[in-house]
């Protein structure tokens, strides 16, 4: 994808698939994201966009998933 942007961010409280799945589907919900890889082991979640993300917009996401956005 031309112009695309991946951002990694860390997230605490993801222990399982459906802590991925649920991260995962809450992400894509936001405009412009097309991918989102997942990295249990060291609570990476790698996002590929269209344009640089809103950290807020993020967090509430990653909120809304149940989860906690760190950095």
């Amino acid at each position: 994808m031309d112009g695309a942007v991946e951002t990694s961010f860390q997230v605490q409280g993801m222990t399982c698939s459906h802590c991925v799945n649920a991260v995962t589907s809450e992400m894509l919900l936001l405009p412009g994201v097309s991918q989102v890889d997942i990295d249990l082991d060291s609570g990476t979640v790698s996002v590929t966009s269209d344009k640089s993300l809103d950290v807020e917009v993020v967090r509430e996401a990653i909120d809304e998933a149940g989860y906690e956005l760190i950095t």
